[in-house]
């Protein structure tokens, strides 16, 4: 098959450390109150761009019922707690299919006025009868209250008290992991939709369960056959409720991807619980912004907006020390952290470590999205010179920019150091002939500072302080 377009590779690096004892846009998928959603079309399967929580509001609805739906938490948290900035969001929930149905119930009206009891119901569904005919929509009026109930307010001139009502409601409970992982292939859709690319994958409520956790590790590592970003996946905290089961779970699970950040526990704020990969997210988009947009720093040791750890039960608290939040980090698993300043998120680990990445470009979560970020920006650039002739102009002027370009990263602290070659080893006559170019790009990103120890050492020969002269 001819391969047409700009590629990005990566080889090993060339002096690999011994192994050791043991930017981002969010891309959220879930299910939403698209009851309440103030567009005429709803949006299921559909991505949308949300700059801010009236915005997400006005697409999706709210609803303080997280655990049904899911992308609320979401909107929430990002918006409301970090002051996050845009994010694209897909509602799964399909209000054709994932519904039930109410025919001819009786409701009884008060000063031509009643509210239904029921959450959820489609207004585009709704049909009332009197006893004599079925009420044209300018006979009444609709309208929901703080909690998603519906109103219905008469307006016609009527006399009668009683009507019947025939409805759709949406039941998010018929929603399953099926529906997650088809919509999963809608990260395809974003960048030709908004010009803009994901930068993190996450569903929150979902991510627990293996094969979706697959898929969206799937679908984060090849993103229209170009791109590439991190996913972010929970943990189930109803089966595994102590940090020690962490990592068996992990590896029976198959959650080991290098562009995978694994979760554990639940998190609180204020009385309410969140998935763990719902701040994460949003603390790494923050600690991206507050670094010109280029993830260079780890999200490890950042302030979480959280008061608490929990797990799914709602009561278990769980409040880890150092070293068991290190064992956490030494399988691959990110965790929060109450030690020195508050909750932290507490990890540089992508979920391959240790097991299968013992190199910084697999193992570290910064590292790993600095290559990424190379390679989607490299892509991006070059895309327009693609399909002009093959001169020796073109490759001289595309090796000086990206040397220019890297050597700019270096000055600032991005890079430690980069540089790009056009070597003649990796372009045969052959290739070239075949309309094939390769540059060999070297690139060091800054790892975390993980470990940072002070020797303390008894001097004595200060004990001259004390006598005013040498020790003996």
């Amino acid at each position: 098959m001819i391969k047409h377009g700009v590629y990005g590779t990566e080889v090993s690096t060339s002096t690999i450390p011994a192994a050791i004892a043991a930017s981002g846009v969010p891309v959220v998928f879930g299910t939403a109150p698209i009851n309440l959603s103030k567009r005429t079309t709803l949006p299921f399967n559909v991505p949308v761009l949300c700059s801010s929580f009236d915005e997400a509001v006005e697409a999706f609805g709210y609803s303080d019922n997280w655990e049904e739906f899911t992308l609320c938490e979401f909107i929430y948290s990002h918006f409301k707690l970090y002051a996050g900035g845009s994010v694209v969001l897909v509602n799964v929930l399909n209000p054709s299919e994932h519904k039930l149905h109410t025919a001819n119930e009786l409701i009884s009206v008060v000063s031509k006025k009643v509210k239904l009891e029921d959450t959820g119901i489609l207004p585009q569904s709704v049909a009332i009868d009197s006893a004599d005919h079925t009420l044209a929509a300018n006979e009444y009026t609709l309208s929901f209250d703080e909690v998603g109930k519906l109103i219905i307010q008469i307006t016609a001139d009527l006399t009668e008290t009683e009507f019947f009502i025939t409805y759709d409601r949406i039941d998010p409970t018929k929603v399953v992991s099926t529906n997650v992982i088809a919509g999963l292939d809608l990260v395809d859709e974003v960048y030709p939709r908004f010009r803009m690319l994901p930068g993190i994958v996450i569903a929150p409520g979902w991510s627990h369960i293996k094969e979706v956790g697959i898929k969206m590790v799937e679908k984060s590592t090849n993103i229209n056959g170009h791109f590439r970003c991190l996913t972010i996946t929970d943990v189930p905290t109803e089966t595994v409720m102590v940090w020690s089961g962490v990592k068996a779970w992990k590896d029976a699970n198959f959650q080991s991807s290098n562009r995978q950040m694994v979760c554990w526990p639940l998190v609180t704020r204020a009385g309410r619980v969140y998935h763990f990969s719902t701040h994460a997210a949003s603390l790494i988009a923050e600690t991206d912004a507050d670094n010109q947009a280029v993830p260079f720093v780890s999200p490890s040791n950042k302030t979480l907006q959280v008061d608490g750890a929990i797990l799914a039960d709602g009561v278990t608290k769980v409040f880890l020390g150092p070293d068991q939040a290190a064992t956490l980090n030494s399988g691959g698993v990110v965790t929060a952290l109450n030690f020195i300043g508050g909750w932290k998120l507490w990890g540089n680990r992508t979920a391959a470590y240790p097991d299968s990445a013992i190199e910084p470009k697999d193992a570290f979560i910064p590292v790993r999205r600095m290559f990424d970020w190379l390679n989607n920006t490299i892509t991006l650039k070059y895309w327009e010179r693609l399909d002009g002739p093959i001169t020796k102009r073109l490759v001289e002027a595309i090796t000086d920019e990206v040397n220019l370009w890297l050597n700019g990263l270096t000055a600032v602290g991005v890079l430690t150091g980069g540089r790009v070659e056009f070597n003649a080893s990796e372009n045969p006559s052959a290739d070239i002939l075949d309309g094939k170019l390769k540059f060999h790009i070297y690139a060091t990103p800054p790892s975390p500072a993980e470990q940072i120890e002070f020797v303390i050492e008894y001097d004595a020969q200060y004990l001259g302080a004390i006598t005013g002269g040498a020790t003996a």
